[in-house]
């Protein structure tokens, strides 16, 4: 008799999992400098956010320096550095396929950013104070 095939929830909560997993693996790394780069080295950078793909085969890491400086040149370094991230996830985390890492920006703190200006927009808030 053949397995029952894993419900959505199931499915959903292991991506979570895994992708949770490959953050702190990144971070740790970063954290502890293991990657001989000086631009990474010099900068504080922040893994906000791992989305696995369904077959667990791709991993998109978002990614923000602090501050936000120079966030082209530390995304070069560490795509520069791909192979030795995908090396050390395969490595701590034993899944059948090494994650192919793809390195993008976390652009969600811009968006956030943005909200919060809107809602300081003096029209904005003289709408928001009629309502109360």
């Amino acid at each position: 008799m053949a397995s029952p095939t894993a419900a959505p929830e199931t499915r959903s909560v292991r991506l979570l999992k895994v992708g949770e997993q490959v953050r702190h693996v990144i971070s740790e790394l970063l954290t502890r400098k293991e990657v001989h780069d000086e631009v990474l080295a010099a900068h504080t950078i922040s893994v906000t956010e791992v989305r696995m793909s369904p077959d667990l085969r791709h991993a998109h890491v978002y990614v923000k320096p602090l501050l936000g400086e120079k966030e082209d040149v530390v995304l070069k370094a560490l795509r520069t550095h791909t192979a030795f991230f995908q090396k050390a996830v395969a490595g701590k985390l034993k899944l059948r396929f090494a994650a192919k890492i793809k390195f993008l920006p976390d652009e969600s703190f811009d968006v956030a950013m943005k909200i919060d200006s809107l809602l300081a927009d003096p029209r904005v808030v003289r709408d928001l104070a009629e309502d109360d």
